[in-house]
């Protein structure tokens, strides 16, 4: 069994992509843009808000058809407005809420590593899960490298007591699957996310989740080590 698992929040925990679009697209119309379609945003996503709103220009203007000003008015006015109310849309997946009572009533502690701001991370997490339900909550912050970097996974371990290899990292991009196998974990590539299996199984993810409950069974039978 594991003694840890670390998730990621966009696409893992929650559906966030019709929240992330709204705002999105809002802070591209303001600033005389086309917004982009709801389900472009599944490979927008991922890697931080400061690259997802330059893919949102490559997008929508074209590549090497917006200048660093352009980037610098988008990316405010999206923090602004996503800012100011990120639980906006937000969706629970089905089961997931079930899959960590599992994981807490087994004595697996649960931890999030978001690329979202830290700030953010923190409303979201509050507004869909129970207090108490993680044991530890980042996103990004200024001394935490954004992943696939593994340095907010090893420092979550860290906190909870646990080595790397007695952590499972879940999420559903390429940048997970590196962020796990960067900090000597085994990863879980949750099918049920915006990228699917295909772009998982390339990353060379360890299991594979069609649904949360899956990931329950997983850390409850995987080898401690």
């Amino acid at each position: 069994m594991y003694r840890a698992c670390i998730f990621d929040l966009d696409g893992t925990l929650a559906y966030t992509l019709d929240s992330i679009a709204y705002f999105s697209n809002k802070a591209l119309e303001k600033c005389g843009y086309r917004a982009i379609p709801v389900e472009d945003y599944k490979v927008i996503v991922g890697d931080g808000a400061d690259m997802q709103v330059r893919r949102m220009l490559d997008s929508t203007a074209g590549k090497g058809a917006w200048t660093e000003e352009d980037f610098h008015r988008v990316r405010e006015i999206y923090g602004n407005l996503y800012g100011s109310n990120p639980t906006y849309l937000l969706k629970n997946y089905s089961g997931m809420p079930q899959t960590l009572q599992r994981l807490k009533a087994a004595g697996i502690k649960a931890a999030v590593l978001s690329n979202k701001p830290d700030a953010w991370v923190a409303v979201i997490i509050e507004s869909l899960f129970p207090a108490g339900t993680f044991d530890i909550c980042c996103g990004q912050r200024q001394d935490i490298p954004r992943k696939p970097s593994p340095k907010g996974a090893l420092l979550i371990a860290e906190k909870l007591g646990v080595s790397p290899a007695q952590c499972l990292y879940i999420g559903d991009t390429n940048t997970d699957m590196k962020t796990g196998a960067s900090a000597g974990m085994d990863t879980a590539g949750a099918v049920w996310g915006y990228r699917g299996r295909d772009e998982l199984i390339a990353n060379h993810a360890k299991y594979l989740a069609d649904v949360p409950e899956k990931v329950a069974d997983i850390a409850m039978s995987g080898m401690q080590r």
